[in-house]
Parts: structure tokens; C-alpha cells; sequence
């Protein structure tokens, strides 16, 4: 599991997502007659072939790039440094799976189902999470540039280190999460749901926070440089004192205040 000296999000713990479930290896040859039948099951819209089911097996440093993937279950599976680059995992089940360490760059993981996942540490540049269920992931230390996680559930996600540039976040729910140093440049959290977020040294350079819900979410450091947060809902002055702003900080018309750095 994730370095337990990351800051914990403020709901983190509260669903155990380990079972008993001992985890099994598997043949080359098995893996491959697995997949395929998968593919095939893809292919023909479930008609034939076989869904795999590779819960609690051990894939660690396995490829999985570019294949047809949709509605494969993992749960619980060690995939540590797996290669899924552009694979399609549309539905999948990844709930408590670890893939420290792996690649899900452009990868399609539409309405996944991978709450409680460990994805520390990985490659994840351009991927799709949109409508994902992610609550309780940890996800520090991670490349999301330009990521989409647009309606996403990511409520209590340690999101600690992790890069979120350009990545659009829209309508995402991020309550309880912890963003401790995180980057999100120029990324878009319109209507975003941030009650109690941990924004401490997080930087907002430029990105686009409009209507976004940020009641006693944590600020300390948090760099709102070029940051539009008009509309935005539940911000206080007790908050905004904490936070480095530049002439360029959109503000709402009644916490407009000079720029200035925080504490």
C-alpha cells in the first residue's frame, strides 16, 4: 500500500477495501486464453467469449496496452508497474487493486469502479476517469496532465504531489480529499464539489474554479495566481488570508481584496 507518511484525507479509513482473498499467480499461457475470450466477449457486444475475472491475481509488471479491456474485473489485484497505455477499461473493476508505479496514459477508464485503488507514482497522462467511482484512492505522486475526471467520484483521494495540469475536474467530487503540494495548472474544477478539501501549498496557477463548492476547505500557501474563482460557493476572508493571489486572482465581488501574499 501507499508510504504511510502521506497525510491521510479526512476520510480516510473509514471502508476497508482488503478482503481474505489470497492472491494467485498465473500462467502466461492461462493469462493469454483469458484475454482473448475477453476480447472476443468485447467484440461481439457480450454475445460470446468469456468476461475475465482477474480478482486478486498477481500481474505485476504485465502489459496490457491497448486492449480491449471493458468491463474487465481486477479487484484487488497486484498490477504494480502494469502497462495499460491506451487500453480500453471502460467499466472496469479495480476496486483496491495496486498499480503503483504503472502506466495508464491515454488509457479509457470511463465509469470505472476503482475505489480504494493505489496508483502512487504512476504515468497517467491524458487518461479518461470521467463518472469514475475513485473514493478513498491514493493517488500521490501521480502524472494526470490533461486527464479528464470530469463527474468523477474522488471523495477522500490522498491526491498528495500528484500533477493535475490541464486536467478537467468538472463537476468532480472532491470532498474530504487531500491535495498536500499538488499541482493543478490551468486545470478546469467548474462546479467542482471541494467541501473540507486539504489545499495546503497546492497551486491553482491559472485554472478555473467558478462555482466551485470550497466550504471549509484548508488553505495554507495555496496559490491562487491567475485563478478565476468567481461564483464560487462556501470561500470566507478567514480563508483567502492564507492564500498567495496576484493581480491577475479572480475573486468574488464580496472577498475582493488586495494582492498579497499569504502566511
Amino acid at each position: 500500500m501507499a508510504d504511510s507518511t502521506l497525510p491521510r484525507a479526512p476520510f480516510a479509513g473509514i471502508v476497508n477495501f482488503d478482503d481474505d482473498a489470497p492472491m494467485r499467480s498465473i500462467a502466461p499461457e492461462e493469462l493469454a486464453r483469458i484475454l482473448q475470450a475477453h476480447e472476443l466477449y468485447v467484440e461481439s457486444k457480450q454475445r460470446s467469449g468469456q468476461r475475465a475475472n482477474l480478482d486478486s491475481t498477481d500481474l505485476a509488471g504485465k502489459s496490457f496496452a491497448g486492449m480491449k479491456l471493458w468491463r474487465i474485473r481486477m479487484q484487488r489485484a497486484d498490477l504494480a508497474g502494469a502497462d495499460f497505455k491506451g487500453a480500453d477499461l471502460g467499466r472496469a473493476i479495480l476496486i483496491g487493486a495496486t498499480i503503483q508505479r504503472g502506466c495508464l496514459a491515454a488509457a479509457d477508464l470511463t465509469r470505472g469502479r476503482l475505489s480504494g485503488i493505489n496508483l502512487t507514482d504512476a504515468h497517467c497522462e491524458g487518461v479518461c476517469m470521467a463518472e469514475a467511482d475513485m473514493e478513498f484512492a491514493i493517488m500521490a505522486n501521480s502524472d494526470f496532465r490533461n486527464a479528464n475526471f470530469r463527474d468523477a467520484d474522488m471523495s477522500g483521494a490522498i491526491l498528495d504531489g500528484a500533477d493535475f495540469s490541464g486536467a478537467d475536474l468538472r463537476r468532480a467530487n472532491l470532498r474530504g480529499a487531500s491535495f498536500h503540494n499538488t499541482r493543478l495548472h490551468g486545470a478546469d474544477l467548474r462546479d467542482a464539489r471541494m467541501g473540507g478539501v486539504d489545499l495546503k501549498h497546492t497551486s491553482f496557477h491559472g485554472a478555473d474554479l467558478r462555482g466551485a463548492y470550497l466550504r471549509v476547505a484548508k488553505f495554507h500557501r495555496t496559490d491562487l495566481s491567475g485563478a478565476d474563482l468567481r461564483d464560487v460557493e462556501g470561500l470566507t476572508t478567514g480563508q483567502i488570508i492564507h492564500t498567495i493571489r496576484d493581480a491577475h486572482t479572480r475573486l468574488p465581488l464580496d472577498l475582493i481584496t488586495e494582492p498579497e501574499d499569504g502566511e
